[in-house]
Parts: structure tokens; C-alpha cells; sequence
């Protein structure tokens, strides 16, 4: 039984932030999960011990070290989705995401939960400044940060960010915490180009203020972020995508380059963007990112091609990396200008390598998939050792559970380049328009959410698939450049139909706001018409219309309608992505006009109706 206590001090405790309703709950002991599912995970201050976060069993688990052994666990409440430890090693943080999400205090010897409170959407990532005074929590669907005064328990503050705050990194004096947003926040037009990337936010702490910093253009996915212990710099895991290139090939990272780049902390802008790709094989999906304790050494876990990748820290600096990508055809292996290898690849050993937490030379890497600790002694580079922890029984994946992992791996790819997951990260959007030779070239569309994709065909903007299974083995053969064998292709069938929508962040307490009311009745008036192709319960007729956004160089007119189910989350709109916001696409682009008079509304009714749409 967990003991649990509100509103206690002092907070020398372990922070966990679960997915659930703000509320906990005394249960009977729970049955055997039937995964793990290792995601965080954090070394003690002393090397001897592993930290573990095992999401889907709704635990956190000390592993002993050198024994390799749990001793120690405490069962979670719901299911969590980040974990912090407090620089004096007494506390951590986990936070649980849900449309309230819940933050849990943890005593770091005891492993008792000693208090709780709640944070926003999706809690994610949580931070400790170094004193520990101040607890930094990502909302990732509210697009903010909340501030926790853990000293003086003052009432949280709330600093606004970008897009999908996915990772945090502290300055080692505290003063400026980074914060990774996960997608680009813009129009994917050709003509926005320069604007189409993810972003780093600097938050000056004591101002509460946050400021930002674009990544090179086509950067998205941005999973990982670390800072070097001098504080100096910061390094961030991204996927960046060659998107004004007509993908008829991958190597070279034509489509997509796996990204580590490189940033000045303390003048807040990019040194560098460093391929990890060699020029004919894809190191696909970085994730997790650290450094070793003393810096000189840069470790990177490639998630999706099952591999990590070393770097000597102060390679990545210098003028010789600015030669390794070219913003045209993708990477040029920089090995050929040194005389000593700057950059070491290891294979890894388990499925679906996620976060990484280094001690001393070996690294220490969670399997998602696999339910283990991937291990990784570096010491010696010529012959290193790898090994595997196992933290249970190994899993037996069921179609949908092996359908994730294969959507994810890109190892069933030509030269492991990408994966599904590369341009439908969680089964999404890259926010990202692609020109695809499924409709010809120069037609560049908008990635679509592959979310209820079994239930809305046609698939893709011009119908060219009629349903998402035959989709999903045309992009195995014409993405992925593979054939696989027709199990693996069923099971992603299963993956994308089991996806479900995330409750919508407009929602208050799960209803819809006096304003959403409001849109909904003018949704639903002949005038306006938007039910006319966008009928409940999935809001869309599943036909394709004219709605007077061909584009330049297009050959149709007629589109696919899409669901409408949460679409606050897939921004950009329309087919080719050139309206940011639902209420610019309504006021700006006239959307509607085709079937109602939205020009006609005024500036509260179309607001009114965006909160509707959004709520969805």
C-alpha cells in the first residue's frame, strides 16, 4: 500500500506527474501488467544505482548497480510520463499526463509518495532547479511551463512557450531554463520556408519570461535535450526534413536527416546542426541525449535504428561539422576530414531504445519495447561491450503492441533512413507539407494525423489511397523503399487503429466553454454549413469537395475532407498547410464559403466557432 499525504512539507520527496485526473485513489494490489515499458530513466549521484521510470507498469524502480537487480519499487497511481531527480539526490519528479495532470512528490530513500498537485495537459519533463527550490513541469498541449515554488509553496506560475514542450534542461546556475518544442509552429507554404522548424525557448527564470530560437528550417521531432555540466552549451535530438525535395531516394538523407544540433547557451543561438547519418545509412529518430560527467564526450540514442551514436563534445563546435550537411542533399560523413574518428556508432542490444543516463564510460539505455536496459561501456573503443538488463519477463507483443514498435523501427526501411514514425511522430503530423509522387511532382500536401485513418477513407489529400491499409503498404514500398512481409504491414494495421484522440485542451472540465456553445450552434446553422461536410460523429462526409484551395502548380480541385477530431493538434491547415490557426483559415480563407456564408460572420462568431472546431 502507498501511503499518500497533501500539502506536507518539507518537499524532500519524489516528484511524479501521472496521467490521470488530479485525483488519487487507494486500489487493491493490481494485476501483472502485461508490459513494462521502460522510458526515464536517471543514474544516483553516487553510480550505484539506475533510476527507472516503467510507464506502462505504472512504477518507479531502483536498479542496483553493479548487481543489475530491482530492490526497489513503488507502485504509481496512473501512468506517468517523466521523471526528475533533485540535485541533493532526496527527490523526484514524475509527471502523469491528462487533461489534469498529476504531479506526485516522492521521498527518493523511502520511495513513499508524501505529496501531490496537479499541473496542466499532458504533463511532461519535468526539472529541478539546481537548489531545489523550484519544480519547472511542461503542459505539452496548453503550450506552457508551470513553475512550482516547492520553498515557499507560493501559488504556481504559468510561462507560455510554442508548440508541444516536450524537454527541459537547466543552466547549471539556474538562471535560464531551455525548453524543446516538439513541432513547428507555422505555415508549411513554400513561401514560409525560413519559419518552418521547431524551437528552443530560453525562460529567464526570475523574469518568467521565455524567448526563442529557431532551429534550421524543416527541424521537427525534437525528442532530446541536455546542457554540458560547464553550462556552456546545449544539445538537442531532432529529425530534419529535406521537404522542398521530391523524395525519390533517401540516401544522402535526401527525405530525412537525423539531427544533433549544437547551441550557445549563454548567447542563445545555433553553432551547429550535425548529421549522424553516413552517406548510405540512415541513423533514424534520435531520442534521448547526454553527456558524460565531465563533458568531453556527447552520447546520442538513435531510437528507431536500434543504435547510439558518441561524439567527442568539442568536435561538435568546430568549423570541420559546418561541412557535414549540406542543406540540399542531406549528410557528408565529416570522418574523411579527421584524422581521429569524432563520431562512434554502437548497436544496441533490445527494442525501441528511448532515454539515456550515463555513468562514468557506459551508458545506460531504455527499451521500450524490449522492457530492458540497453548497456553500452564505451571505455575502450575498439572493442566496447554491449549488454542487456532485463527488468521482467521478456513481452509478448500483441498485433497492435508489435504494430507500434514496427511503426517506430527503421530498420525495416532501405538503409534504415526513417520510419513511419519519422513524418507521423505518435501516429500524427510533422506539420510538415512533402511533395509525394503519388499525385505528381510540385504538389506538395500537408502530412495528415493518422488518427480514426480505418474509419475516414479515402487516405491521403486527393483520396490517391482508398483505404489506410492499402496507404500504409504503399508507403512501405514507396517511403520506406522496402517490402516486408504482409504479418508486419497487418500488424501497423492493428497500431493505427487503436489509436485514440487525446481529450482536447479547449475542453473546461471536459465540457465545452460557453464560447465553444456558442460555435457549435453556428456549425450546425444552414448559413454557415460546415455540418453540411463535416457531420458528427467524425466530422467528416468522407467525400471530396472543391472548396477552392487549389494551389498553383496543382492538377485537382477536389479534396478530401478531413476529420475533424482533434484538429486543435495538427496545425497547419488545409491541404498544403498555409493557414496556422483555425480562426486565420475561417477569416482568411474564406473556408466554408463553398457551402455557407462564413465571409458573413463576425470577428466574436468566428472565434466562437474555432473554439468549437478545436474543441473536438
Amino acid at each position: 500500500m502507498v501511503a499518500i499525504f497533501r500539502n506536507r512539507m518539507p518537499w524532500s520527496v519524489v516528484l511524479v506527474c501521472c496521467y490521470g485526473t488530479g485525483q488519487l485513489s487507494h486500489s487493491e494490489e493490481p494485476a501483472a501488467p502485461q508490459y513494462l515499458g521502460p522510458t526515464s530513466i536517471i543514474a544516483s549521484g553516487d553510480g550505484d544505482a539506475l533510476y527507472v521510470l516503467l510507464s506502462d507498469a505504472k512504477e518507479l524502480v531502483r536498479v542496483a548497480l553493479p548487481d543489475r537487480k530491482i530492490d526497489r519499487r513503488t507502485v504509481l497511481p496512473v501512468q506517468p510520463s517523466g521523471l526528475a531527480l533533485s540535485q541533493d539526490g532526496s527527490t523526484f519528479a514524475v509527471t502523469c499526463p491528462g487533461p489534469k495532470s498529476l504531479i506526485l512528490l516522492i521521498d527518493a530513500q523511502s520511495f513513499e509518495i508524501k505529496t501531490n498537485f496537479t499541473a496542466g495537459h499532458t504533463a511532461v519533463a519535468p526539472c529541478f532547479s539546481p537548489d531545489g527550490d523550484k519544480l519547472f513541469v511542461c503542459n505539452r498541449f496548453e503550450n506552457t511551463v508551470t513553475v512550482f515554488d516547492l520553498k515557499r509553496g507560493a501559488a504556481p506560475t504559468s510561462i507560455t512557450v510554442v508548440r508541444e514542450p516536450v524537454a527541459t534542461a537547466i543552466a547549471p546556475d539556474g538562471k535560464t531554463l531551455l525548453v524543446a518544442n516538439f513541432l513547428p509552429l507555422a505555415p508549411a507554404e513554400t513561401p514560409h520556408v525560413d519559419r518552418l522548424a521547431a524551437i528552443i525557448s530560453f525562460v529567464d527564470v526570475e523574469a518568467g519570461k521565455a524567448t526563442s530560437l529557431l532551429l534550421p528550417s524543416g527541424s521537427h521531432s525534437v525528442r532530446g535535450l541536455c546542457v554540458s555540466p560547464d553550462g556552456k552549451f546545449a544539445y538537442v535530438t531532432h529529425i530534419l526534413s529535406n521537404f522542398l525535395l521530391t523524395p525519390t531516394q533517401l540516401d544522402q538523407g535526401w527525405a530525412n536527416v537525423n539531427v544533433l544540433s549544437v547551441i550557445d547557451v549563454t548567447e542563445k543561438k545555433l553553432v551547429n546542426s550535425i548529421g549522424m547519418d553516413d552517406m548510405f545509412q540512415g541513423r533514424a529518430n534520435p531520442w534521448g541525449v547526454a553527456t558524460t560527467s565531465d563533458g568531453e564526450s556527447v552520447c546520442v540514442v538513435h531510437s528507431g535504428s536500434n543504435e547510439m551514436s558518441l561524439f567527442r563534445a568539442a568536435s561538435l563546435t568546430g568549423r570541420v561539422e559546418q561541412l557535414f550537411m549540406s542543406p540540399l542533399v542531406g549528410s557528408i560523413p565529416y570522418q574523411l576530414q579527421l584524422k581521429d574518428r569524432a563520431h562512434h556508432q554502437f548497436e544496441l542490444k533490445g527494442k525501441g531504445p528511448r532515454e539515456i543516463a550515463v555513468i562514468g564510460e557506459t551508458a545506460y539505455i531504455t527499451n521500450y519495447y524490449g522492457d530492458s536496459i540497453a548497456t553500452v561501456d564505451f571505455s575502450d573503443l575498439k572493442e566496447p561491450k554491449r549488454d542487456e538488463i532485463s527488468l521482467g519477463p521478456e513481452p509478448k507483443l500483441t498485433d497492435a503492441r508489435l504494430g507500434e514498435f514496427l511503426f517506430n523501427d527503421s530498420q525495416i526501411c532501405y538503409g534504415k533512413w526513417q520510419s513511419c514514425a519519422s513524418c507521423h511522430p505518435d501516429g500524427r503530423t510533422d506539420a510538415i507539407n512533402w511533395d509525394l509522387l503519388n499525385d505528381g511532382m510540385g504538389t506538395f500536401k500537408n502530412t495528415k494525423s493518422l488518427l480514426y485513418a480505418h474509419k475516414t477513407p479515402p487516405s491521403m489529400a486527393e483520396g490517391v489511397r482508398k483505404t489506410f491499409d492499402v496507404a500504409v503498404r504503399a508507403g512501405i514500398e514507396h517511403i520506406l523503399f522496402s517490402y516486408r512481409p504482409e504479418e508486419e504491414a497487418a500488424a501497423m494495421d492493428a497500431y493505427i487503429s487503436s489509436l485514440k484522440p487525446v481529450p482536447s485542451p479547449f475542453l473546461v472540465d471536459g465540457k465545452l466553454s460557453q464560447s465553444a456553445l456558442r460555435g457549435k450552434a453556428l456549425f450546425h446553422e444552414n448559413r454557415v454549413g460546415c455540418f453540411k461536410c463535416h457531420p458528427a460523429p467524425l466530422y467528416t462526409d468522407q467525400k471530396m469537395h472543391n472548396v477552392r484551395s487549389r494551389g498553383k502548380y496543382e492538377y485537382n480541385e477536389n479534396y478530401d475532407t478531413p476529420s475533424l477530431i482533434e484538429v486543435w493538434r495538427t496545425s497547419p491547415y488545409l491541404h498544403d498547410g498555409r493557414h496556422v490557426t483555425i480562426e486565420e483559415l475561417i477569416r482568411d480563407g474564406k473556408h466554408g464559403n463553398t457551402r455557407g456564408r462564413v465571409d458573413e460572420l463576425t470577428d466574436q462568431e468566428i472565434r466562437d466557432l474555432a473554439e468549437f472546431v478545436l474543441s473536438l
